[in-house]
């Protein structure tokens, strides 16, 4: 029993000493002002990190609490319409005013590594506790790798406590703890709204549930709580702009047209008809969900189908990004190959491809900041 434990500790600091050497090297241009590999960086230093979109724009509402009057006094160079922030759900703001004390900024980075961290900590746990994988650490390192999760996990983006308040609460609905599960998805939907989607996975789990069995359990009614998080977003949204609907009065929200709407570079957020990859990340989470289709596992299942069909229809060329709550899913499916020696050698092989996309990815996503003040 102590050398299980030992083993689990271990297993833990390697996850938390990947998470922070595969940052420091993300860094590592930034900090040292170097540009790598005949990369032209320009002008490389930290405010390229910091000025990633979307971060700086969440500790708007970290410093000011969604207050109009607040948004307004604090002196955007591009001004922006103050309800433009309720796009920006506030669970990632709070966790970033809560270390605010080493500068909203820093906090923002902060905050970020932490959720990485425990990204990964959570899908070990997950993968383990659910003997999903034989190599459970190797799995959780693979999953951690992804490039886009890569560049994600080093900026400000809420996207890390996403995934983990997902996968968490689908491996609770799994251990039928449905109170947890209600709960970690109500903090997903206060992390980004299609958290909601949780709520829609549960009703068809339960539904199968209830056609094997007839019989009813009380303890379903705690999915109600993923809904009730996110009225409680648009309370907050209603005290603060009294407005419930502001979320929808942003001018930010990304349209959801039709379905694989990415395919349109016409369209405000596509603007560029070099979308082949964009068809092999809907091809990867459909085979995963067509794997995953006869799983003990039902709500991962039914998880990777809603949230597939609500990611076909975002018309945004950055579906990498908004397909991410897939990816830990995704590895439980197709685990045997993301273990197997021949993948690790080729993730090996591509690591320098993967970074020198995310340096190229870095420098090029940046906001336009020559006033930093509000901010700091």
């Amino acid at each position: 029993m102590q050398t299980v434990k030992l083993s689990e500790t271990r297993n833990i600091v390697i996850i938390i000493a990947i998470v922070f050497i595969s940052a420091m090297l993300l860094y590592w241009p930034y900090l040292l002002r170097t540009s790598p590999f005949g990369l032209d960086l320009h002008t490389p230093d930290m405010n390229v990190i910091y000025s990633n979109y979307d971060g700086p724009l969440y500790i708007i509402p970290a410093k000011t609490l969604y207050n109009p009057a607040a948004i307004e006094k604090i002196g955007l160079e591009t001004p922006l319409p103050t309800k433009y922030f309720a796009a920006h759900f506030p669970l990632y703001p709070a966790l970033i005013r809560l270390f605010s004390f080493v500068g909203y900024l820093k906090s923002m980075i902060l905050v970020s590594f932490l959720g990485s961290v425990l990204l990964g900590i959570g899908f070990y746990y997950v993968v383990k506790k659910l003997s999903l994988s034989q190599s459970p650490l190797l799995l959780t390192t693979v999953m951690l790798f992804l490039p886009r999760l890569l560049v994600v996990r080093a900026v400000g983006a809420p996207e890390t406590f996403f995934m983990l308040f997902i996968i968490l609460s689908l491996y609770f609905f799994e251990q039928k703890k449905y109170a947890l599960a209600g709960i970690l998805g109500a903090l997903a939907t206060m992390t980004k709204a299609p958290g909601v989607l949780l709520f829609i996975v549960y009703v068809l789990a339960i539904g199968e549930q209830y056609m094997k069995s007839r019989k009813v359990r009380w303890q379903w009614l705690y999915v109600l709580l993923i809904p009730v998080g996110l009225l409680s977003v648009f309370g907050l949204y209603s005290l603060q702009y009294h407005d419930f609907f502001a979320f929808w009065h942003t001018g930010g929200v990304v349209p959801l047209v039709y379905p694989f709407a990415a395919f349109n570079f016409q369209k405000q957020w596509i603007g560029t008809g070099w979308l082949e990859d964009v068809v092999f990340y809907f091809y990867l989470y459909i085979l995963s969900a067509v794997t995953l289709r006869d799983s003990k596992y039902r709500s991962f299942f039914y998880f990777s189908v809603v949230f597939l069909v609500a990611t076909s229809f975002v018309q945004h060329r950055d579906i990498a990004r908004y397909a991410l709550p897939l990816w830990p899913v995704a590895c439980i499916a197709f685990e045997k190959f993301l273990v197997s020696r021949k993948y690790f050698w080729a993730l090996v092989i591509a690591l320098p491809a993967i970074y020198l996309y995310a340096w190229n990815f870095l420098s090029y996503n940046t906001m336009p900041i020559s006033n930093w003040a509000p901010f700091l």
